[in-house]
């Protein structure tokens, strides 16, 4: 049934090669970008929103490198910026010129740093809940109960464990599905991911803790100034319990050119818990352009 809703694609990036799936036709290019996560990928975190998104777009949704979906299983060692050097080779390999791009999370930073490194790229930006974000804009960690459990619950070795490591970033009971659970156990039972991911945990770690390294976590001045050039909407989860909501209602006031779009009964990965309604807003937004 899936391959009736993407198609499953490779391509190298690098040293390695990028697993991702594609929607749509001829229409114009979206990138999206999938957040961080034990297990995670571009399918698991997307897959409800992908097609309708591809009735419009053509859609290209990245496994990241370290440890997320069937992208070959390679050290990040730079951890966030390991995701952003992915990307400008997945986006040169396929020779897209300019494109549209949207990232959740983790995804979402990966998102903002490439359009800040080449805003001549990008022609419209959607960012959903990103913590990573908030902290990269100064901003004091907030940990909710949803990173508790994100925490505590090892590798998700057990249907139940991935269950509620789901139920930290979806809201709604109905979305986390049996197939949802299946995506992401079919990464985590993949060999060697559990240990790709925790050194890419630790990689990024460093990268934001590190006083020179941090340089290039920082979006204190880029992140206002890409958003003044690239046409941008943050969306975020009313019942977001991994990232929490007051992060968003302190970046709308700093990023004054980003209209921010609440999204009612749903949590960090909105797309998952509103589907249709994010897909609207996001659909309607990139066609203005």
């Amino acid at each position: 049934m899936a391959e009736k809703r993407w198609r499953s694609r490779w391509v190298r990036t690098g040293s390695f090669r990028t697993h991702y799936v594609e929607a749509g036709g001829d229409g114009p290019v979206l990138v999206q970008l999938h957040g961080g996560g034990y297990a995670q990928s571009a399918v698991s975190a997307n897959h409800t929103i992908i097609p309708i998104l591809g009735e419009h777009f053509r859609v290209l949704a990245p496994d990241a490198v370290g440890g997320y979906g069937f992208t070959d299983l390679v050290p990040a060692s730079r951890g966030l910026q390991s995701r952003v050097d992915q990307l400008e080779d997945f986006v040169d390999t396929l020779c897209l010129d300019r494109f549209s791009i949207m990232g959740n999370s983790m995804g979402a930073w990966q998102a903002a740093r490439y359009a800040i490194l080449h805003p001549e790229r990008i022609e419209r930006m959607v960012l959903v809940g990103s913590g990573s974000i908030a902290v990269a804009m100064g901003l004091e960690r907030i940990r909710l109960a949803g990173n508790e459990i994100a925490d505590s619950y090892g590798q998700g070795g057990t249907r139940e464990d991935m269950r509620m490591r789901i139920k930290a970033i979806i809201h709604r009971d109905e979305a986390i599905t049996d197939e949802v659970i299946d995506q992401r156990l079919a990464v985590a039972n993949r060999p060697g991911v559990p240990e790709v991911n925790k050194a890419f945990q630790e990689a990024n770690q460093r990268f934001q803790n590190d006083p020179l390294l941090r340089i290039g976590y920082d979006m204190r001045e880029t992140l206002p100034w890409v958003t003044e050039r690239i046409p941008t909407i943050f969306l975020w989860g009313e019942q977001d319990h991994f990232a929490s909501p007051e992060y968003g209602k302190q970046l709308e006031k700093m990023l004054p050119h980003v209209p921010f779009h609440w999204i009612p009964n749903a949590g960090h990965q909105v797309q998952s818990d509103q589907p249709d309604l994010v897909a609207g807003i996001v659909t309607k937004f990139l066609q203005e352009g």
